[in-house]
């Protein structure tokens, strides 16, 4: 399997993963234009894109999935709830390329087995993903105002996983965000923080997780620097290493590298 993040953060989001026919998106919240320059930038033409799979229904998720299957013909899957708030969200998608599953149930698109799990998140049906090829397993889960022994289930025996790390709790704290934004993200249907995170992973590597990329980070409550070294602070607290796991973090300007799992 291959996993790229194209863009991840709080301004827009789109992954990519690649089984061994198989290419697609996870979320478009970035501009159509933004996508395929990202695809480009990693040597995959949007034509070959077989699906985009949505998380949730709010924009920095869902900017481009209107257009991405119009103008290339991309079957879109999402929950009933996330449809729903989609159609608020005013993103039109041709009936022809809707498709719905039912968080918590497996679909197959091409040779990938896709498992959506529910996200505690303040949205319609909001859901994360673990995705399996063969006998290998990566994991997606953003958007987690907690994280959840649902959540945590689903993780177990990734290989590879791209987790939120949000937001610091101090610099969150002291930014500019109003009081109610503040208590929104820190809020149990809000986004995860860095030491958060760290504790997942220091559980994960138990189970055989080797290969951590952060993603969503906050523009204004949070650093790369910052994310990356609290992580760490919570893995070595937990008694590990530091060289016990592959640890990135992705940006929200440029494509990641190509993950091999």
């Amino acid at each position: 399997m291959k996993f790229c993040s194209l863009y991840s953060g709080s301004t827009g989001n789109s992954l990519f993963v690649q089984g061994n026919e198989t290419k697609i998106l996870v979320d478009a919240g970035v501009s159509a234009k933004k996508v395929v320059e990202g695809l480009s930038s990693i040597d995959v033409d949007i034509n070959d894109i077989n699906a985009i799979i949505v998380t949730h229904e709010h924009i920095d998720h869902i900017r481009s999935i209107g257009t991405l299957a119009k103008k290339y013909n991309i079957p879109v899957y999402a929950s009933l709830g996330t449809w729903n708030g989609i159609e608020n969200e005013k993103s039109v998608v041709n009936i022809e390329n809707k498709n719905y599953f039912k968080v918590g149930e497996e679909i197959e698109i091409g040779d990938l087995k896709i498992k959506s799990f529910s996200t505690s998140h303040d949205a319609m049906d909001s859901c994360g993903f673990s995705i399996k090829n063969d006998d290998k397993k990566i994991s997606i889960a953003t958007d987690l105002g907690e994280m959840t022994k649902e959540v945590i289930e689903n993780l177990k025996s990734s290989k590879f996983v791209l987790l939120e790390s949000n937001y610091d709790p101090e610099v969150l704290r002291c930014c500019s965000y109003p009081y109610s934004v503040k208590t929104r993200i820190a809020g149990i249907r809000g986004h995860l923080s860095n030491n958060e995170a760290g504790k997942t992973i220091s559980q994960l590597i138990k189970y055989g997780l080797g290969n951590v990329m952060l993603g969503h980070l906050s523009k204004e409550s949070n650093f790369p620097e910052l994310a990356y070294k609290s992580v760490v602070n919570e893995l070595v607290q937990s008694g590990m290493k530091e060289k016990e796991i592959e640890l990135g973090v992705a940006s929200r300007f440029e494509p990641s590298k190509v993950v091999n799992i």
